[in-house]
Parts: structure tokens; sequence; C-alpha cells
């Protein structure tokens, strides 16, 4: 259960060059074999285009989502601080009551 489990190795077979053409005697017929190498691939990734209106929007709910989170933990915040000083107060005057019939 805890001993580590591996991947599998790749089992593709590893990268290979293309063979370089053989020079040819006629120099416009090797033209288009050296261009077609050059050409980079193509991402198949979607790009997004963040025009001013979109960054605009963006920022403002950004902004919305600050400020709700921070009202929420403000008022949780609240809520614990409120607890928190009626507790002392009752527990200020259970020890009077007690201290009241202790004497008494």
């Amino acid at each position: 259960m805890f001993t580590p489990k591996y991947p599998t190795p790749d089992t593709a077979p590893p990268p290979t060059s293309a063979p370089a053409p053989a020079p040819a005697s006629d120099p416009v017929a090797s033209v288009p074999a050296t261009a077609s190498a050059a050409v980079a691939p193509v991402s198949n990734r979607p790009t997004i285009q963040l025009t001013p209106g979109t960054t605009l929007a963006l920022v403002g709910g950004g902004t919305a989502v600050v400020l709700v989170v921070g009202a929420v933990l403000v008022s949780l915040l609240l809520a614990v601080a409120i607890t928190g000083m009626s507790v002392a107060v009752v527990a200020v005057v259970l020890r009077s009551m007690l201290n009241q019939e202790r004497n008494h």
C-alpha cells in the first residue's frame, strides 16, 4: 500500500531527424523541400484575446468578489466578537450570583 508506484516508461521510439536532401543539380527544384522543413507546428490550443471591455469586466468581477468575501469575513468576525462578549457578561453575572449565595 505504501510502496511507490512508478509509471511505465514511454514505449515510443526516439525521435529521428529527417534525412538531409541530396544535392540536386537544379537549384530551383530543392527550394520547396527546404521551405517546408522550416514551417513551425501549429498549436491546436485556443488563444484568449482580451478586449478593453473584457478586461474591464474581469476587473469589475474581481473587485466584486473581493468585496463580497471581505464583507462575509468581517461579519463572521463581528459575530465571534459579539458571542465572546456575551459569554463574558454571562460569566461575570454568574460569578456575582454565586458569590452572593456563598456570602448569605
